[in-house]
């Protein structure tokens, strides 16, 4: 157990600005990552190992990507007891993001709004800052999430995402391709039927030929929105099998406002996470089990926010799970509640 209760502290990073409070954070675990110090956040690992998509999990919990788009802090945020922990979205090139203020709590519905738009260092620095990572020596799975520059047209979209695989291939367990945030302009096209098949074709091409060069073989995820219907989550199942895409996670944060438009912030343009998603994503996974059948790796996101709500992941068809909002609401002591959840499943 951490020996500062996050209850404690809670009270602090709420009294800030949200996107403040994030910095302050990673500042403070990249300073006491691998040291003595992590203890006072720190969670012991649950050992529940299983292997999805040929890797073997040390437990089924994760820290979902956009946490730590730098990769900067992955041996802290390891000292959680994770069992896998996925960084980025990387860019190519550095880009600042959106226009600031571009992420609000709204702790009344356990949610955030963010509208962060893949700010990030580039991707030289991202692959430094993981290459100093000692996580995956201690067994944990490291995940390598890419995107594309606000810069490049959607139409050569596909060339930032092979510069991405190519950077990142060599320090990946799994790579994600992220085409889901509602946050860089048309990003979501990608997820139609002609414009995913165009890019997950290259992107596969690409893998083939770094397995042959490299002699390591790397899964590769697609990351989906949850506000797609049934006949699109169909046609994304089928391209994703075509391409033989070794898995999906789903889901991304949602653009829908139902369930917060009368609360302050809940109008916000951006990306909705936390619970306010919890059902939407559990339709997803439940619709993807269906199209895709047994077997096929789901790792499962949005709204997670007990062990409970784990479950209910694996319950709709999920393998594994991930955390983002959940962590910023409940702090360190989720990741173990929930790794123990499903073990005693």
């Amino acid at each position: 157990m951490s020996l500062l209760p996050y209850a404690l502290a809670r009270p602090f990073l709420f009294g800030l600005d949200p996107e403040h409070a994030h910095e302050l954070t990673l500042a403070a675990l990249a300073r006491t990552q691998r040291t003595p110090l992590s203890c006072v956040y720190g969670e012991s690992r649950v050992d529940d190992p299983v292997t999805v998509a040929g890797l073997r999990f040390p437990n089924r919990v994760g820290l979902a990507a956009g946490l730590d788009k730098n990769g900067r802090c992955i041996d802290g945020l390891a000292a959680m007891g994770f069992g896998f922990i996925e960084v980025g979205t990387v860019t190519p090139k550095p880009q600042p993001g959106n226009p600031k203020p571009r992420m609000f709590r709204l702790p009344q519905a356990d949610a955030l709004i963010n509208r962060l738009g893949f700010n990030n260092d580039g991707l030289d620095t991202f692959i430094a800052n993981v290459r100093q990572a000692r996580f995956r020596s201690s067994g944990g799975i490291l995940g390598l999430n890419i995107g594309k520059n606000a810069s490049t047209p959607i139409e050569r979209a596909v060339d930032d995402y092979l510069i991405g695989l190519d950077g990142v291939f060599p320090h990946a367990d799994y790579v994600t391709v992220n085409i889901s945030s509602p946050n860089t302009q048309n990003l979501r096209a990608l997820q139609s039927d002609q414009a995913l098949d165009d890019l997950l074709g290259a992107l596969q091409a690409r893998r083939q030929a770094l397995v042959h060069a490299q002699g390591r073989s790397v899964p590769m995820f697609v990351k989906i929105a949850p506000d797609l219907d049934e006949s699109q989550i169909d046609v994304i199942a089928a391209t994703l099998q075509r391409h033989g895409i070794d898995g999906v996670i789903a889901t991304n944060t949602t653009i829908a406002r139902e369930a917060v438009a009368h609360l302050p912030h809940g109008q916000e343009a951006g990306g909705l996470s936390g619970r306010p998603v919890f059902e939407a994503s559990n339709r997803v996974i439940a619709a993807l089990r269906a199209a895709l059948g047994p077997g096929y790796p789901i790792i499962g996101v949005g709204g997670v926010m007990s062990g409970e709500d784990a479950r209910a992941k694996l319950a709709a068809g999920a393998d594994l799970v991930q955390i983002y909002t959940g962590l910023i609401y409940r702090g360190p002591g989720l990741v173990r509640e929930a790794a123990l959840a499903l073990k005693s499943r």
